[in-house]
């Protein structure tokens, strides 16, 4: 690769903090969230122009679709908060025993929520580098409108998606090669449909979520979907849709306005989330599908004739990248078998949608999330939070759900808090202070 030599500069220092959380997500939230109930300083990046993460940048507002049972056990906390907050401000529409959130107000929630606890925020901002004394980061530098910048921190936790702040510190990290990654998707919304027409037709043609194939159990051959492919194949057998081109939707609510908000039905392999040359790829051939598959939705599936498209997602959804090796590297065995761990920071339920794994919550089993998926190797002052989180190909399907990304993000940044109130690093912070405050802060650990 041909390469040029970047002259050395001094650069300024925007802000100095005690816990800076990069990456404004579910996970990054809960932490900065976390961190600021336990009183430290925080500071929250993101490089986008709002809060909120895939629920905000490609409208899924499911963030517990899982909770089909009233035997689903959550862990509480900040990720159940953002259902409570959303349905007190009418932001909301109760599915089963789930709220679907209305993504775009959830911009809003985000930041009422972030000056609430009185956390700093900072926009349209991208980490390109970090600092370093001795093995530990003190700090990242930033590229935006004001230029390249500095900010310092006792702490950071890499809550990016993609483990890049982890990544650029030196910490060790796997990434499977791109045609193994879980696919990146494009969702977008359609309005002006009839919905009485459209429900009819679900409701006679039901799936369930084993149609979704690979592995799933006798509860998951029962359970209701919104799984929707009849449309999209008549499509492909009328050389509408290329016959390679795999396509088949999820779709979460609708409105009395003849709206879907999100209709998932895009899934792009061969799409890795580091590499910027992917990522345009896939945003443009993402787009490209979208308008197939509105075409096919008009011709194919009673309701929609007359709809049209109503928003595209504003950034590609990425399921899988880097995963970081961590202090304790989290087991299919683990999430399959309600593992139980002494440094547990949260729960999570038997939910797993990756990987050819379709598993439903249903009847009360959960797995406790260890601190130590939280801890890289080799950086000090370093926690990752959400789907970078350190654990083997299966244990992800689990991690990367929005609502575990919560439990990772809280427990990340209340330790950072008290590791700083204790004077020593998050990898020897006491987790038995760690597991009192989180109590403290509604969230169930065992």
């Amino acid at each position: 690769m041909k390469q040029v030599q970047e002259p050395a500069r001094q650069i300024p220092v925007l802000a100095e903090t005690d816990v800076l959380v990069v990456g404004g997500g579910p996970g990054g939230l809960a932490a900065a969230l976390g961190a600021a109930r336990q009183g430290a300083r925080v500071m929250l990046v993101e490089r986008y122009g709002c809060f909120g993460g895939v629920i905000a940048q490609s409208m899924v507002g499911t963030v517990a679709w899982y909770r089909t049972s009233e035997k689903t056990v959550d862990a509480g906390g900040i990720g159940t908060e953002f259902e409570r907050r959303a349905k007190a401000m009418n932001a909301s529409l109760q599915v089963n025993h789930y709220e679907v959130l209305d993504t775009e107000v959830f911009k809003h929630i985000a930041d009422l929520m972030i000056q609430e606890a009185g956390i700093v925020p900072l926009l349209h901002t991208h980490i390109v580098d970090v600092l370093a004394e001795e093995g530990a980061i003190t700090g990242v530098i930033t590229e935006s409108k004001s230029g390249r910048q500095a900010i310092l921190a006792r702490r950071v936790i890499d809550a990016t998606g993609d483990g890049d702040v982890a990544a650029r510190a030196g910490a060790p990290f796997r990434i499977d090669a791109k045609e193994e990654l879980e696919g990146a998707t494009v969702n977008f919304g359609c309005t002006g449909i009839d919905l009485r027409e459209f429900l009819t037709y679900v409701l006679k043609n039901p799936n369930s979520i084993s149609d979704w194939g690979g592995e799933s159990g006798e509860k998951e051959a029962t359970e209701f979907s919104t799984y929707l492919r009849e449309p999209f194949d008549k499509a492909k057998e009328a050389g509408e849709i290329p016959a390679d081109v795999r396509m088949e939707s999820y779709w979460g609510s609708f409105t009395d306005a003849g709206e879907i908000p999100n209709m998932n039905a895009i899934h792009m392999a061969g799409i890795d989330s580091t590499d910027v040359w992917d990522l345009t790829r896939g945003e443009i051939e993402g787009r490209q599908r979208v308008m197939w598959a509105v075409e096919a939705l008009k011709k194919y599936a009673p309701g929609f004739e007359k709809a049209r498209l109503r928003t595209i997602g504003a950034s590609i959804g990425c399921r899988e990248s880097r995963k970081i090796l961590g202090a304790y590297d989290l087991t299919e065995h683990d999430v399959l078998n309600q593992a139980k761990f002494d440094d547990s920071i949260g729960i999570f339920p038997e939910f797993l949608d990756g990987d050819g794994i379709a598993i439903l919550p249903s009847t009360g089993r959960y797995f406790q999330v260890p601190y130590g998926i939280t801890v890289p190797q080799e950086v000090e002052n370093l926690l990752v939070a959400g789907r970078c989180v350190a654990g083997d190909k299966v244990s992800h399907a689990a991690t990367r759900q929005m609502m575990c990304c919560t439990v990772t993000g809280q427990g990340a940044g209340v330790a950072s808090a008290i590791s700083l109130d204790t004077g020593v690093s998050p990898r020897e912070v006491d987790i038995s202070r760690v597991q009192d405050a989180l109590r403290k802060q509604g969230v169930r650990l065992e």
